[in-house]
């Protein structure tokens, strides 16, 4: 939601607010227990939102936690909220909670959601309507069990042998690196919109070399007697096109483009699309005003290149993760501007949302600084065949339903990946990622569609339905670990055997291996800084053969250490980040830097250099 005259949004009386902490209960058990205030069922403890509840406290049962826990906060709604004929719409919406969330509002339940990284909302407006001036109860019960069914999927395994473990003992089982953080990830903001509101509105813009359309569609619920007029401006405010109705298209001459950072001196150029909408309702004139960033862009893909405005781009960049120290997955504002700050630094021109997708803030950024994001579904760890069932297929359809109508409409999002290393050489997997990936184009044409693979090229039945090769390996390090001589040969291959079988282009998605910051070992030895290096340079100098063919991305992993299960081959966490977890760099960061500006700089578009720092306060 963006506020407007006619939409208010306060934080100050969402869950988010100040102080940002909720009133929160963790029970031991998978089933829901009956829904009642939680504050009445027990000890409760105080929880920041947004931020996961594993690493708030000292306690490490709730480190580890699997089952049901309980937030619950109390607002006081503005009466303007609450009157008026008719009364405007009450809105709460969720950023995102992990995994399975319940709602209820003064005891009524107005929705439930599956999926962790998502938005959901609810039209409250006749639950607290009847009671202007009584506080409104907000209680959430949400649920982090993941079964063989869910997007990311999981399993819970019970230990029966009672010699070794306590009784009704259980773990959760997951087959994906990274910790299983949980809680209210993402801002919980109250809204208001009229009766009758812009429901939805979708955009997409062709060009020329003068000329650009963008074509848009706009949806009003509440009324059927409305009109609307559209009109798209510039940065300097200047109203460049005009339109009216529900579908049509805007002409612009002499369009400034949006452009990947490094790609053009101003990079993620956006215009701001005005829609206007009055309605009648009940003898009442209702009025609605939605503005929405617009980037004009197009995207194709041949046989060997991914174009972005008619130019060839190349992907150097990074795969991410939402993770950081004590907040877990938490959206955290500070974290976030310093990591774009790095990729700057870095002249990463792109990342992978990894594993799932990011939030909507960090979405924003990419659109107004230019990084180009392959959007990618939580569809990671799908290894066990009762998860390429049809109940799964319905859940990821429904998923990437969510995810396309969220993210449609950013310039920064130019590709879809609907999965992550799956077992797709299983041959379920043929008919589960053919039905993902056309109902993904029905879904948005004007974007390619990918997943990525660990799979042999040669048993891999999900690739003949993408239309770019992604795929992840780690030679030196998972395969053949140490020798560092084999990867120019594997490599090398790799490529060639892909592109001879599907003629499409190719991204290494992911490679990479650990270091722990400070180890140094000279030759390099494996878990130092320099191996880490060796390893990046051996892939390059293959990188940079192939790319003057058919590859067209290369994207580190990772941009950071990150948190994972415990295990014999972690050591808090995945190592293979260039920055640590508090983001500092290592040793490679510098290798990559230098690699990307070079890439950079033989597209001759650099920015100007920074001179002077200036602060702002939006």
């Amino acid at each position: 939601p963006r506020q407007s005259p006619w939409r208010e949004k306060y934080p100050k009386i969402s869950i988010t607010g100040t102080p940002p902490v909720v009133k929160f209960l963790f029970l031991n058990s998978l089933f829901l227990p009956f829904p009642r205030n939680s504050c009445q069922t027990g000890p409760v403890i105080d929880m920041p939102v947004p931020a996961s509840f594993n690493d708030i406290t000292q306690d490490p049962s709730l480190e580890n936690y699997i089952g049901w826990v309980w937030y619950e906060k109390e607002v006081l709604l503005p009466l303007r909220w609450l009157q008026g004929d008719p009364a405007p719409r009450v809105v709460l919406r969720f950023g995102s909670a992990h995994y399975y969330s319940i709602v209820w509002v003064n005891g009524v339940q107005v929705v439930e959601h599956e999926g962790g990284h998502l938005p959901f909302e609810a039209d409250i407006s006749s639950v607290v309507q009847g009671s202007p001036g009584s506080l409104c109860r907000i209680t959430v019960a949400l649920n982090n069990t993941l079964t063989p069914h869910t997007l990311p999927p999981g399993s819970i395994q019970y230990m029966a042998d009672k010699s070794r473990y306590p009784k009704n003992y259980f773990v959760q089982n997951t087959k994906f690196d990274f910790f299983n953080y949980a809680g209210i990830h993402r801002p919980v903001v109250l809204y208001t919109t009229p009766a009758a509101y812009i429901d939805d509105i979708t955009v997409t813009t062709t060009s020329s070399d003068s000329v650009a359309m963008v074509q848009y569609q706009v949806s009003v619920v509440g009324s059927t007697a409305n009109s609307l007029s559209l009109s798209l401006r510039d940065q300097e405010g200047k109203v460049v096109a005009t339109g009216d109705g529900p579908v049509g298209e805007l002409k612009v001459l002499n369009p400034n483009l949006w452009w990947p950072y490094l790609m053009h001196e101003n990079p993620g150029y956006l215009y701001s699309l005005e829609v206007r909408m009055q309605a009648q309702l009940g003898g009442a004139l209702l009025e609605d005003v939605y503005t929405l960033p617009v980037g004009i862009r197009t995207v194709h893909v041949t046989s060997s290149q991914f174009l972005i405005n008619g130019r060839p781009f190349y992907f150097h960049g990074v795969n991410k993760h939402e993770d950081a120290d004590i907040r877990g997955k938490g959206l955290d504002w500070p974290l976030i501007v310093k990591d774009f700050n790095l990729l700057r630094w870095l002249g990463a021109n792109s990342f992978r949302t990894s594993h799932y997708p990011y939030a909507e803030e960090i979405m924003d950024l990419c659109d107004a600084y230019g990084i180009a994001v392959i959007d990618e579904s939580p569809g990671v760890g799908i290894k066990l065949p009762e998860s390429f069932g049809n109940r799964s297929l319905q859940h990821h359809l429904a998923v990437m339903e969510e995810l396309v109508r969220r993210d449609k409409n950013r310039p920064s999002v130019v590709m879809w990946s609907v999965a992550n290393e799956p077992a797709s050489e299983l041959p379920p997997a043929a008919h589960y990622f053919k039905t993902v990936i056309a109902h993904t184009k029905a879904l948005d044409p004007s974007r390619p569609v990918t997943f990525v693979t660990d799979a042999n090229y040669a048993l891999d039945h999900g690739a003949p339905y993408v239309d770019v090769i992604c795929v992840n390996s780690y030679f030196s390090w998972y395969h053949d670990p140490g020798h560092l001589e084999v990867i120019p040969l594997q490599l090398t291959a790799q490529f060639e055997n892909w592109y001879k079988t599907y003629q499409k282009p190719i991204i290494q998605s992911e490679y990479g291996a650990d270091s722990v910051p400070g180890l140094h070992s000279d030759p390099p030895m494996m878990f130092t800084e320099e191996y880490q290096q060796a390893l990046l340079r051996e892939y390059h100098s293959v990188l940079d053969k192939k790319r003057k063919e058919y590859v067209i991305g290369e994207l580190i992993w990772n941009f950071a250490d990150f948190m994972t299960n415990q295990g014999t081959t972690r050591v808090l966490g995945n190592k293979k980040g260039i920055f640590t977890r508090q983001r500092q760099p290592k040793a490679a960061a510098f290798v990559l830097r230098d690699r990307y500006w070079k890439i950079a700089n033989e597209s001759s578009c650099l920015p100007p250099a920074i001179t002077s720092h200036s602060l702002f306060l939006k």
